[in-house]
């Protein structure tokens, strides 16, 4: 497993890791070796990103739709990761946050750009979402550990959401957040080595399928009644749009902007940052691998067993529901592990929301001018404080709601709309923030043309379909 941190310790004054400082700057490592060593974004991505989407989401499209919108799930895990790879090199050659970026994209309203007044909005429709994700962690938590009541009653249900959320806070308040990314992803691949193993095996259970069933997966229609389940699957499986942003403050924080070294318009440091792309490049394409393989064994195992039973995760009964998955092919003790895989799962992705979702708002009040983002002390201090109060209200969302497959889901809309602003965002800092050297690659600049155009396709006929259905409603 990558280490989280390779950077040998430096001096307080260099501890910024958003601050570009010559003396900062190092080689690229040469070898694929060497570059596994800093590897370590890419994997907490995935670590956030395999939870809500994977579990939960993917889980109930196959039970809903059957096999036949796997085309979309492999679409969805996919395509994304070019303009992933695209924000990031911008932000390593650059040295500024995604947001930042955003905010260059016109017209702007006020301080911001409109993408990042749609970020605002997004984000909000994300607290559905991580409001679903302390949800699914709670109900995990109290069909295994019940109390108040017993399990899923409201007292318990209310109790573990409580609990799982002071738990995340706590443990990033205490300054020991390695320790609990690395529990994580070690989690998170626990957990898909026996999602994968259950998948491989299905064909030899009463719920098997064949060549039939998985190539009728690939008809690229969207049966009736899935539209909204199918865009949600879209924006929220693999890297979604906020993924896509997060994974700019983690690249910096990695140090790979910092060790390119501030831009002097030396062909050394030009050779540093381009050497530092390629490892970034490696880092997202090992984290996909993550997120592909969990998705589609999710899918396929929702697909097989669920849907079959006409069994689809619905509200707080969303845990008994895909617990069904495992008792109904290894027998009732497989529940007990559904349920402790679940809870490390969904916990580790509620782990990479409060890290990464104070970052952002932190920056984005230091563009409007409420705090200095650039003053080390004064970020620090918003960070924490946001680390307390988001969660909280994500909390509140869940109580309040009581659906966490809902929850996700209109979640994962909002990041399904956001992502098509990303791509347009884009392709805009590509064209005025990376230097013609950096895109001769032409086989880089058709993967990402391929992975706009899916996003927008997709997208927009999603947004479209959504619409038509609530306006005929």
């Amino acid at each position: 497993m990558p280490t989280t941190d390779t950077a040998p310790p430096v001096a307080p004054a260099q501890a910024d890791p958003y601050a570009l400082r010559a003396e900062d700057a190092r080689p690229a490592p040469a070898s694929f070796r060497d570059r596994l060593r800093h590897l370590g974004p890419g994997f907490v991505l995935s670590a956030a990103v395999v939870g809500s989407g994977e579990l939960i989401t993917t889980t109930a499209l196959g039970a809903k739709a059957g096999f036949a919108l796997l085309w979309l799930v492999i679409v969805s895990t996919g395509v994304k990761v070019w303009v992933q790879m695209e924000l990031a090199r911008w932000t390593i050659l650059n040295g500024r946050t995604a947001l930042e970026g955003y905010r260059e994209v016109g017209p702007r309203i006020g301080r911001l750009g409109w993408i990042n007044w749609l970020w605002i909005g997004m984000d909000f429709a994300k607290m559905f979402q991580r409001g679903g994700i302390i949800g699914g962690t709670a109900a995990a938590c109290s069909v295994l550990w019940p109390v108040i009541g017993g399990p899923l009653s409201a007292g318990s249900l209310t109790l573990w959401a409580v609990t799982v959320t002071l738990a995340a806070v706590l443990l990033l308040q205490s300054g020991k957040y390695s320790l609990v990314e690395r529990a994580c992803v070690a989690s998170v691949i626990v957990f898909t080595l026996i999602t994968v193993s259950l998948a491989v095996g299905l064909p030899g259970t009463g719920f098997g399928y064949g060549a039939t069933e998985l190539g009728s997966g690939f008809g690229f229609d969207i049966p009736a009644g899935t539209v909204g389940i199918a865009l949600a699957v879209f924006g929220i499986t693999g890297v979604g749009a906020d993924e896509m942003t997060t994974y700019t403050y983690w690249c910096l924080e990695k140090g790979y902007a910092r060790w390119a070294g501030p831009d002097d318009g030396s062909e050394e440091r030009a050779r540093r940052a381009a050497g530092w792309i390629k490892v970034m490049r490696l880092d997202a394409l090992a984290g996909l691998a993550v997120c592909v393989v969990c998705t589609l064994s999710f899918y396929v195992i929702g697909a097989a067993v669920l849907h079959p039973q006409g069994l689809v995760p619905e509200g707080n009964a969303m845990i008994t529901t895909l617990s069904r998955i495992y008792t109904d092919t290894m027998g009732p003790w497989a529940e007990y592990l559904f349920l402790v895989g679940a809870v490390a799962v969904l916990f580790s992705t509620l782990i990479g929301s409060t890290a990464s979702v104070p970052r952002l708002w932190t920056n984005t009040l230091g563009m409007l001018g409420v705090v200095d983002w650039s003053d080390v002390r004064s970020r620090t201090r918003t960070i924490r404080i946001l680390t307390w109060t988001l969660p909280l209200i994500w909390t509140c969302f869940f109580l309040w709601v009581q659906s966490p497959v809902l929850m996700v889901q209109i979640g994962g809309i909002g990041g399904g709309i956001f992502l098509l602003a990303v791509v347009v965002a884009v392709w805009r800092l590509r064209h005025t923030g990376v230097p013609r050297r950096f895109r001769t690659s032409p086989w880089m600049t058709v993967a990402l043309a391929v992975s706009s155009v899916a996003i927008l396709c997709v997208g927009v006929y999603g947004v479209l379909e959504t619409v038509g259905v609530v306006t005929a409603g």
